[in-house]
């Protein structure tokens, strides 16, 4: 795999670079990012129904050392679109969960993404990340198969429909994770009711486990939602020299002065 080309690189807010060329799109990995992990979870994406499948079954290696992987350049789901497929983005997800994973896959990332947060959340969040990734690490989970960090950017348009994108933090553990970002933006007020309830009862009604099939789900869901807020306000605040992220870093704001310990 080679990393020349003409293209330009875009940095991704977790750190990673892009490349977009006609077919494919080159993706150089964190600098923190582990050899094995990354080539168990690209077996994954390759083997399983539920993810775009990568052009190289392996990873590859860029000039400064970085790992790289390639992937097919696929449509993926407009951040304008005013119709989002939160239906099917549930089943998706509920497909994913019942997957019986690999063997060798790590944790999911939602642990170490919540444990960063917290280093560097500023001062009014300090206790309330301490607090969470505490609570976080004491958790007992399952060891079902998670994307890690999904969020519907990561839908991409394959031949069958859409697929998962993204395997950088898929591993093992509670799949309340992956509903942890719609869960506690709807919470926060930031996801209208009817988008959220597409999406749970696409999840539920496609067998997802995350969730009991007919009760309330919130003593599954508590614990990530909060953590997703946490995580989105930490990151947004860090923008709000940008008008646009204005009003979204508010009511994030507001969500965690509740949460306060």
């Amino acid at each position: 795999m080679s990393a020349d080309s003409s293209a330009a690189w875009v940095r991704t807010a977790s750190g990673s670079m892009l490349r977009f060329d006609r077919h494919t799109v080159t993706k150089r990995h964190h600098p923190r990012t582990d050899r094995e992990a990354l080539t168990r979870r690209l077996a994954l994406a390759a083997d399983c129904a539920a993810f775009v499948p990568p052009v190289d079954a392996v990873p590859g290696s860029a000039p400064d050392g970085r790992l790289m992987s390639r992937w097919p350049r696929v449509p993926v789901l407009s951040s304008d679109r005013l119709d989002p497929p939160w239906s099917d983005a549930g089943a998706l997800l509920a497909a994913l969960h019942v997957t019986p994973p690999p063997e060798g896959l790590p944790r999911h990332g939602w642990a170490s993404r919540l444990t960063r947060a917290a280093e560097r959340a500023p001062a009014e969040l300090r206790d309330l990340g301490a607090a969470l990734a505490a609570e976080a690490s004491a958790r007992v989970e399952p060891a079902l198969l998670v994307h890690g960090d999904w969020h519907l950017g990561q839908l991409g348009h394959w031949t069958d429909g859409w697929r998962l994108l993204d395997v950088d933090d898929a591993g093992l553990g509670d799949p309340a994770w992956d509903l942890a970002r719609p869960a506690g933006f709807w919470a926060a007020g930031l996801l209208p009711d009817d988008d959220w309830a597409a999406f749970l009862d696409g999840y539920r009604e496609a067998g997802g486990p995350a969730v009991p099939p007919a009760t309330d789900p919130w003593p599954a869901l508590d614990l990530p939602a909060r953590a997703a807020v946490f995580v989105a306000a930490v990151r947004t605040v860090s923008q709000t020299g940008h008008d646009h992220s204005r009003s979204t870093a508010d009511p994030l704001l507001a969500a965690c002065r509740r949460m306060a310990p």
